[in-house]
């Protein structure tokens, strides 16, 4: 039997997410309460249930936009998604729901975010990859697996006497990480989605700061889920390329979560050829593709939205040069649909 996740039932949900090794942190009941709060885009979170006992789920948000599409995604504004089941009854179940459900809206089509291909007869797009390792519990060894070359930048942060610091408030994040995805000719997410986050994950959710001599120079927001670290949002200011801010942040970030306990350093999402893919290479980090398959249902081909299609390239040189606050106003109206 499919259901539809009810707010009782948010428990039942991550036990289920938490003992499955095939679930991911974005898998969390708590993604469709930020998505709602943050966007308020419509969600539909199914699970497939057995002698009262779940036995499936699958995340699913409705993005239905003028200017990108209309999309059903698993799941929308995370790297990770897709179908989790004990077995095949169960995923042949929510797979059906996920079609049926693409058909009743009618949209353009429904997508999974898997890192292993579930999908075989569907399209995927093979643009994404994801960066994932293994981390040492001594801070020696996990500094000697770095990359010479890149070894030697997060030194000379070390060196410049950046200082990391953990803030509860997403003020002076949200400063750096605006101007830096400002800088990439990328509309910027609300300062509000970043607090929702923070207010729903809490401790899960830590935002690090990199100052230097009390100023800004960059930030991250990471989560943290069983035995992983996963630094999401991240960016810096004018200051972090001379100081070598982001390269000392990610050690600090690292650093920090081995003492926390942690595992396994998941660096996300990036897109072949760009220079967050070459940035997280050089830090000794194999890729591993993507699976984004499609179920193309009234669109021909897959949407080809993403920042190297040739025709988002004037946008992208326009908004570069945009005020910072201007693209802090304008951009979270446009980010909010770029799921």
């Amino acid at each position: 039997m499919i259901k539809l996740l009810e707010p009782a039932d948010y428990q039942r949900w991550d036990n289920y997410v938490i003992a499955s090794d095939a679930a991911s942190f974005f898998h969390l009941s708590a993604w469709q309460s930020v998505i709602q709060q943050a966007f308020s885009h419509k969600t539909y979170y199914f699970y497939a249930e057995q002698e009262g006992q779940i036995t499936g789920i699958l995340p699913l948000v409705h993005i239905n936009s003028l200017l990108f599409g209309n999309t059903l995604i698993s799941s929308a504004f995370c790297v990770y998604g897709g179908i989790v089941a004990n077995n095949d009854q169960a995923f042949a179940a929510l797979q059906n729901r996920a079609q049926q459900l693409a058909r009743e809206l009618g949209v353009d089509c429904l997508e999974m975010r898997n890192r292993q291909q579930q999908h075989p007869d569907w399209p995927h797009k093979q643009l994404y990859v994801t960066f994932r390792k293994n981390l040492e519990s001594d801070h020696e060894k996990n500094m000697a697996a770095i990359p010479r070359k890149q070894r030697a930048m997060v030194r000379a942060g070390i060196k410049a006497g950046l200082n990391g610091v953990v803030d509860e408030s997403v003020d002076r994040f949200y400063q750096a990480y605006s101007e830096s995805v400002r800088n990439l000719g990328t509309p910027v997410f609300p300062k509000r989605y970043f607090q929702v986050l923070k207010n729903v994950f809490a401790d899960d959710c830590e935002i690090l700061i990199i100052e230097h001599e009390g100023r800004l120079v960059a930030g991250v927001m990471s989560f943290y889920y069983k035995d992983e670290v996963l630094p999401y949002y991240g960016g810096g200011t004018d200051l972090a390329r001379d100081l070598k801010g982001n390269d000392f942040m990610y050690w600090e970030v690292m650093r920090r979560a081995v003492d926390k306990g942690c595992k396994v350093f998941d660096y996300g999402r990036s897109k072949e050829g760009t220079g967050s893919y070459r940035f997280k290479k050089h830090w000794g980090f194999e890729p591993e593709p993507l699976f984004y398959e499609v179920d193309l249902v009234n669109a021909q081909q897959i949407p080809d939205i993403n920042p190297l299609n040739p025709k988002y390239q004037l946008f992208i040189a326009a908004w570069k040069r945009l005020p910072l606050p201007v693209s802090q106003l304008v951009g979270p109206w446009l980010a909010k649909d770029l799921g």
